[in-house]
Formats: structure tokens, C-alpha cells, sequence
């Protein structure tokens, strides 16, 4: 197995000023074997010769288990997985973010986990989360199994939404993740209706390569050009979240303009639109 020597990064730039989480633990990393064809991690990296969707590369768990206990700053909450899905499907044979998670809870750091896999709810990963330290999002990218089939080779939709109602009733921080929000991709009353009162959407951005690998797509609403990609413009998507009905509705924005607009007129919390738990 290829080791995967960058596992842990910060980002900068303007994605590091907007997230709060802009600190990064890939325990895999140079291709994830869900392979969604919108990944933005994909985008970049393909193109170099730098992506393995079939063997990704793997952190070393014993300098993992280093950076955890010296180099992570106090009141930090690290990413679980910016490149690479935490829990993709290798997991089930290296378990390196069960013993991340192990290190995380002796050390007391707390750790947001963004995932498209119900890996995180079996009842052992389930025993070492810690409820005072990890926030859960679980993705969901359409509302039918065989939509997301054609996206990406992660776990069924349904065993997603199964996994987000179990956490969300044993009490974690739990959030549907709607990322990217492809409107024709999703039934509002299929997303009201998971029982789970947090709800996060990413709006989809575009640029050559998602164009080339979904051309099924209907691009026409992608009008408003901004970092080397196109986005749908900001009245619309105003109207689009309008058929979401949760308890709790955050917006994650690329777009400068529309990340002010949301921060300031539409998240629950301003400072954080990941809106975790405190």
C-alpha cells in the first residue's frame, strides 16, 4: 500500500478565510474510491496523474497518532477528510479513521466528520465517537438510490438517511448534508422528512471537468462566473431553498457575495455555517 504523506494540511486562500474548519486530516488521500464525478479533489487532482480511485494512498496511523497529540492547536476542530472520504470503503480492511477516532477521543480534540458512507454508525465506530467532540454530516446527493448510483459509488442513499436518524436519535451532532445540491436530483419531501432537525446545502459548482463527467445535467441556470467556476445566481437560489423545511437550515457558499448574503441574512449562526454544536 502507497503511503499518503500530506495527510494533514491547512487550507488558505478564500476557502480558508470563509471555513471555520479549515484544518484537514486525510487518513486517505491521491483518490477515494467513491469517485463522484462532481468532486472538486477529483477535478484536481486527475488531470496530474495524482488520482487512484482504486487504491488510494494511506496515512501512516503512527504519524497520524503524532500530529494529533502535538500538533493540532487547542480549541481546534479538525476535518476528518477534505480530499478523500474518511469512510470510504478501504476502511472496512485498514481502519485508520477508527484509530484516528481512538486518538481524538484519548487526546480531546474535537472533529467534524463529512461522509457519504453509514460506516460512521455501526455500533463499533458508534462506541469510540465521542458526543462532546465529534459533529457529523452526512452527505446526501440525490433522493433516490439509483440517481446516486450514477454519481458516485458510495453507499446507498437509503442506508445514508438509515445512518444520519440513528445518530441524530442517540444524540449527536448530526447534519444532513446536501452537498452539492443538485436541484433535479432532489425531492423535498423525501429530505423534510428524514428525522434529523439540521440540514446543510452546498449549491453545485461547475466548471470543465463536472461538465465533462455529468453531461446528463442541465446547466443553464450556471450563469454567474466566479473563481473558475459557474454558479446559479443568487435570487434563484433563494428560491430553491425555499422547499426545505428543517428545523435548522445552514448554507456552505464558494461565492463571496452569497456567503456574505447567507452569513448575514439566513444562518443560524453567523460565525459558523457548518452551524455545529457547541
Amino acid at each position: 500500500m502507497k503511503e499518503f504523506k500530506s495527510f494533514y494540511k491547512s487550507v488558505g486562500g478564500g476557502e480558508g478565510d470563509r471555513c471555520q474548519y479549515p484544518v484537514r486530516l486525510d487518513l486517505y488521500g491521491k483518490g477515494c474510491q467513491h469517485n463522484c464525478k462532481y468532486c472538486y479533489a477529483r477535478a484536481l487532482l486527475e488531470f496530474r496523474k495524482f488520482w487512484d480511485k482504486d487504491e488510494p494512498s494511506i496515512a501512516d496511523i503512527k504519524k497520524v497518532e503524532r500530529v494529533i497529540r502535538g500538533k493540532i492547536p487547542e480549541g481546534v476542530t479538525v476535518r476528518l477528510g477534505g480530499m478523500t472520504d474518511c469512510f470510504q470503503p478501504m476502511e472496512a480492511e485498514v481502519e485508520n479513521t477508527y484509530k484516528a477516532l481512538q486518538f481524538l477521543k484519548q487526546y480531546r480534540k474535537p472533529y467534524l466528520i463529512v461522509t457519504k458512507s453509514d460506516i460512521v454508525a455501526q455500533d463499533k465506530y458508534i462506541e469510540v465517537l465521542d458526543k462532546e467532540l465529534a459533529h457529523i454530516q452526512i452527505t446526501v446527493t440525490s433522493t433516490e438510490d439509483e440517481l446516486s448510483a450514477k454519481m458516485e459509488t458510495a453507499t446507498p442513499i437509503s442506508r445514508r438517511i438509515l445512518a444520519i436518524e440513528k445518530l441524530a436519535g442517540l444524540g449527536f451532532d448530526v447534519s444532513i448534508r446536501v452537498s452539492p445540491y443538485i436541484p433535479q436530483y432532489i425531492e423535498y419531501e423525501k429530505i423534510n422528512a428524514i428525522k434529523c432537525d439540521k440540514l446543510l446545502v452546498e449549491f453545485l459548482r461547475v466548471n470543465h471537468w463536472i461538465k465533462k463527467w455529468m453531461p446528463e445535467l442541465d446547466y443553464s441556470e450556471h450563469t454567474l462566473k466566479e473563481g473558475g467556476y459557474t454558479h446559479i445566481p443568487l435570487e434563484r437560489k433563494k428560491e430553491l431553498l425555499k422547499g426545505f423545511k428543517k428545523k435548522e437550515i445552514t448554507i456552505c457558499e464558494d461565492v463571496q457575495e452569497h456567503f456574505e448574503y447567507f452569513r448575514d441574512n439566513f444562518n443560524p449562526n453567523k460565525e459558523d455555517c457548518c452551524n455545529l454544536r457547541r
